[in-house]
């Protein structure tokens, strides 16, 4: 019996920014962290989940987080960054695809993140029904430079591969 399909694959890269103030949860990945200080947004400001986010939307070819979930309609004021994730990600399934894998990078000067890698990636993997063995979170801090080693801002970066199954013969993978 022959294979009757090929394999389309698709790199998604996604990036997020937002200030760090006072009165404000630190939320990243779904993860409450401990802080005195937390990210600034329309949401619950979870910069990791809106690179994530836009990482796997851009990969399905679907828009960014701001045409699905824009910041300027009230619905969406405080929503929980995990929900609009796993939203995204039932958007791009719908179009024929599912998440492979995810790598991501929190940059943020403090507070230290290493003791909350393994929440973090429990809860995404949770989000996405994905295996531990296919989340991948660092940290990074910015070396005392721009806003972010200034203290002032926190970035995330993440990569996601998807795949969709194609039909042999397919123009679309030619």
């Amino acid at each position: 019996m022959t294979n009757q399909t090929n394999v389309e694959y698709r790199m998604g890269l996604g990036w997020d920014v937002h200030r760090l103030v006072t009165g404000r949860p630190l939320i990243l990945g779904g993860v409450r962290i401990a802080s005195d200080f937390g990210l600034d947004g329309h949401s619950d400001a979870d910069v990791l989940a809106h690179a994530i986010t836009d990482a796997i939307l851009g990969a399905a070819c679907l828009g960014d987080i701001g045409v699905h979930f824009p910041d300027t309609d009230p619905k969406w004021r405080n929503a929980d960054s995990m929900k609009l994730l796993a939203q995204a990600y039932e958007l791009a399934r719908q179009a024929g695809f599912v998440l492979v894998n995810l790598d991501a990078t929190v940059i943020l000067e403090r507070p230290k993140l290493k003791d909350y890698r393994l929440p973090i990636r429990e809860s995404l993997a949770s989000c996405l029904g994905l295996g531990l063995d296919r989340v991948s979170v660092k940290f990074k801090t910015a070396e005392g430079v721009g806003p972010v080693g200034e203290g002032r801002s926190a970035e995330a970066q993440a990569m996601v591969t998807l795949a969709k199954l194609a039909p042999r013969g397919n123009d679309a993978l030619r």
